[in-house]
């Protein structure tokens, strides 16, 4: 399973912004109050200014792509992202879970923390190979992503969010254009200076190597515990 330890950065004079990303976290992890597909345990906050999830499968691998995300845009969070085996029955709150994935979780936000990286997120699957070569890959490729979405500008933010709202349109950049009262021209080079094409066509490569790295973690749990 994929295990997200999100951890507050600089508390102290921000006050505490949990119940923000919580709200922002039941955003995107919900459908009318329901969980969505590969969530396992919502998000909640275990100690002081930390929150943490548990997804799942395939569909737990791409949301886990969306949230890393989202709160890489948010900003001030330290992202972990631990993978393999978790304790089951699973509890109704992380905070009371356990298991390898949880251990390796607690390892990456630690190391999302640590000075130097530019984009704080760390993913730790099983040390041995080809699972931590490929738990690697995986956090290269989220930290790519956020600094990409870093560097993007405010007008391509607005269009970038604005098709977003309109993408089950039949002609989504024509309504982003109206909506934004500019030229579909100008939609479409906003979109081009913002990298939005090739940031949808790597999230789907971003949510398989976090599957795979997974896979590799669970494997290598399961021959632990022989």
């Amino acid at each position: 399973m994929i295990v997200l330890t999100v951890d507050q950065r600089g508390s102290t004079s921000r006050g505490d912004l949990v119940p923000q990303v919580l709200e922002l976290l039941g955003d995107r992890t919900t459908d009318d109050g329901r969980p969505r597909a590969g969530v396992r345990v919502a998000f909640d906050r275990t100690v002081g200014d930390e929150v943490q999830g548990v997804l799942d499968g395939d569909d737990g691998a791409a949301l886990a792509v969306a949230v890393v995300a989202d709160l890489l845009r948010e900003g001030g969070w330290s992202v972990g992202v631990g993978v393999g085996v978790v304790h089951e029955p699973l509890p109704a709150a992380s905070r009371a879970a356990s298991g390898p994935a949880f251990v390796r979780a607690r390892e990456a936000v630690e190391d999302a923390k640590r000075r130097g990286h530019v984009v704080p997120v760390a993913v730790v699957g099983t040390a041995e190979e080809p699972g931590a070569t490929i738990a690697a890959d995986a956090q290269a490729l989220l930290r790519l992503l956020g600094a990409v979405a870093a560097r993007r500008s405010a007008a391509g933010w607005e269009a970038v969010d604005t098709l977003g709202r309109h993408e089950a349109s039949a002609a989504p950049q024509r309504e982003t254009a109206e909506a934004l009262g500019v030229s579909e021209q100008a939609v479409s080079q906003r979109l081009r200076t913002a990298l939005w094409a090739e940031e949808q066509a790597v999230r789907p490569l971003a949510a398989r190597l976090l599957r795979a790295a997974d896979a590799a973690a669970g494997a290598a749990d399961g021959a632990g515990e022989d």
